[in-house]
């Protein structure tokens, strides 16, 4: 028996019963013979992998179905070995290089030639290239993003590059340039939701369907879940009896955001410290952290604070992605933000304190 997300996600393009101008456009570019490297970006939960998985089926036929997992070693200039999980099939690849960090580049530069290098194995496929998908590629280092943009130039006649990534904004401009953009905005909830709950031959009441929808803020995989585990709970699904629960993580980084509103000294930055050590222990990524964290201060701060407090959490969620240490910018940010709130209410500069 298999979770509602994935028995109802959709297996081909002619599934997807939303954007449909989105998905003539990729039945065309797939029939054309022509196809560019791509880049699929939107919101998480949006179905961009749902999309790229359509696409290939159409450019490749069932074939690109038979999938096998392996995990490959890779060695960096100063010898040491980097684990990545690959899953892949006669026709395509798809790997996430930024799980290796900064060491990235190598893992970028090393499947992309060996790839680019060797031809099409089944010699009856529809097309003579192969493909690369790559996940999260807006994680990915600049050093990396640069040999990306030198394999695009290189390898173009027997190899593809699709891309996917929530924004483009974290992608330098030669890869935009070099792709075909294709944004796959949050389709509404309700209508996907409405969906699943005809194939499984129920109803959802309109009070339901909103709570839903504003929990999952655009999330059509969490939607899914949350309705799922609704269900089970409540049969009937009438909204005066449902409480959705929240993530453990979630209402970590909230517990967080209430020790940073409630007392601003430094034995305080040391004990939210502990806390995002936690956090960070447990795999849930910084920027993460740092959204959560911050939308909770905003709730309960003065409207003259909010402002200052988003700015501040933007510079400092830049900074990480430079840096190599996340937890020195995420303190940093709490040290600032309890700062303004400080000087805001008694005029006292907390970082002149922390200068002492």
């Amino acid at each position: 028996m298999s979770l509602w997300v994935d028995k109802h996600r959709p297996r081909s393009l002619d599934g997807l019963h939303y954007h449909e101008g989105l998905t003539l456009r990729l039945k065309a570019l797939a029939a054309s013979g022509d196809f560019p490297h791509m880049l699929f970006y939107g919101p998480s939960g949006a179905g961009k992998k749902t999309r790229i998985a359509g696409t290939l089926l159409e450019l490749f036929g069932k074939g690109v179905e038979k999938l096998k997992i392996d995990q490959r070693v890779f060695l960096t200039p100063s010898g040491r070995k980097l684990d990545v999980n690959v899953v892949q099939s006669n026709y395509h690849i798809e790997l996430t290089p930024s799980e290796v960090g900064n060491f990235d580049r190598v893992v970028i530069q090393d499947i992309l030639k060996e790839i680019a290098q060797t031809q099409q194995v089944d010699l009856s496929a529809k097309q003579k290239f192969k493909l690369v998908v790559i996940h999260e590629a807006d994680s990915l280092s600049r050093d990396a993003q640069a040999a990306l943009r030198r394999t695009m130039e290189k390898y173009m006649s027997n190899l593809r590059l699709v891309l996917c990534a929530n924004s483009t904004s974290k992608l330098i401009a030669p890869i935009r340039s070099r792709c075909l953009l294709m944004r796959v905005a949050a389709p509404s909830t309700e209508e996907v939701l409405d969906h699943v709950a005809k194939q499984e031959k129920f109803s959802i009441p309109e009070d339901t369907l909103r709570l839903i929808a504003v929990d999952s803020n655009g999330n059509l995989r969490k939607a899914v879940l949350v309705l799922e585990a609704l269900k089970m709970q409540n049969p009937d699904l009438s909204a005066s009896g449902l409480a959705i629960a929240k993530p453990d993580w979630e209402t970590y980084c909230h517990k967080v955001a209430d020790m940073i509103v409630q007392e601003q000294s430094p034995a305080r930055v040391m004990e939210v410290r502990a806390k995002l050590y936690e956090l960070l222990a447990h795999c849930i990524p910084a920027s993460v952290v740092l959204k959560t964290v911050a939308d909770r201060v905003v709730e309960q701060v003065d409207e003259a604070l909010k402002a200052d407090i988003m700015h501040w959490a933007a510079v400092y969620e830049v900074r990480m992605r430079v840096g190599n240490k996340k937890i020195f910018h995420l303190e940093a940010w709490v040290v600032k933000v309890m700062s303004l709130y400080k000087h805001f209410f008694f005029g006292f500069d907390m970082e002149a304190d922390f200068d002492d």
